[in-house]
């Protein structure tokens, strides 16, 4: 117990508003690692777990926020927060914004908090509840906005997850964190629609999934390629497979889907980009060029 009250004098005590499945874990982890706590949540009753670990239980966000300098906010949404913090006094306080929002959002959101005399940094968690506090598992949270409470608090906030600061501008790891998770259910609509396909035959699903996750794999590294040819606004670096053999393969995959009775609602979108680019004189390009149709 003496060592205990030690070791929490010395870390940076905070408060957390917001109890969900996110916030739960991440207060549970600050508070193993011996971080004064003081915790608010609308439900007062999901506090109680967090209270026998040692957490201090504010009654209303006002007392919350009044207990430290370092707020973190992990609610539901914007509107959330709006209402949460409605009247509370922000002044001098340090205030993290976990909520996941728009890059708009999040601009806005640190402008209200500038006028209420506090700093501000917004964050984008890249993790699930279970993997939080849990090093192996490689959770990471994109933060930007003030710099300077960053480095300040930096290593209280690398506690439950890694830290990845993207810059002062206060939506960008809004912008990073949706641009990945973006990326990641254009993926799963890929392999929803390979799994829909194998679905009338006698191919298990569990043979089909190492080859799908090694390919997947292996196509990853295109993403590099299509950042470079961004980059030098030329969409014939290192092209492997043209954009007009690609177009003309894409008549296969939609009669496959309509031999299997498979709906192809998930692919065709895509392949209509792809045809729109070709009748642009684009052929010999990579399929970069879509980059461009979706920014019109």
């Amino acid at each position: 117990m003496a060592q205990n009250s030690v070791d929490s004098v010395s870390k940076t005590s905070l408060t957390l508003l917001g109890l969900g499945a996110m916030g739960a874990a991440l207060a549970r982890t600050w508070l193993a690692a011996g971080h004064p706590l003081t915790v608010w949540n609308r439900t007062a009753v999901r506090a109680e777990p967090l209270a026998v670990q040692g957490a201090t239980v504010a009654a209303t966000p006002a007392e919350a926020v009044a207990a430290n300098r370092l707020v973190v906010v992990c609610l539901l949404d914007d509107d959330s927060v709006e209402e949460a913090l409605d009247g509370v006094d922000l002044a001098g306080r340090d205030v993290v914004n976990l909520v996941t929002s728009t890059p708009g959002q999040a601009r806005a959101r640190a402008a209200w908090a500038h006028e209420r005399g506090a700093r501000y940094l917004d964050g984008g968690i890249m993790a699930v509840p279970p993997m939080i506090g849990v090093e192996a598992a490689g959770p990471y949270v994109f933060y930007s906005g003030s710099r300077a409470l960053f480095d300040e608090h930096g290593d209280t906030l690398a506690v439950p997850a890694g830290t990845r600061f993207v810059g002062e501008d206060a939506g960008f790891a809004a912008l990073y964190d949706v641009a990945l998770l973006s990326a990641m259910y254009g993926m799963f609509a890929g392999v929803a629609h390979a799994f829909a396909l194998i679905g009338k035959e006698t191919v298990a699903p569990g043979d089909l999934a190492p080859l799908l996750t090694s390919w997947l794999h292996a196509m990853a590294g295109s993403v590099t390629r299509t950042a470079a040819q961004l980059e030098a606004g030329d969409y014939t670096l290192g092209v492997v497979s043209s954009l007009a053999m690609q177009v003309a393969g894409t008549p296969t995959f939609l009669r496959t889907a309509a031999e299997q009775g498979v709906s192809a609602e998930l692919l065709a979108p895509y392949f209509e980009l792809m045809a729109r680019r070709l009748a642009e004189g684009a052929g010999v390009e990579d399929l970069t060029g879509v980059v461009d149709l979706l920014r019109r």
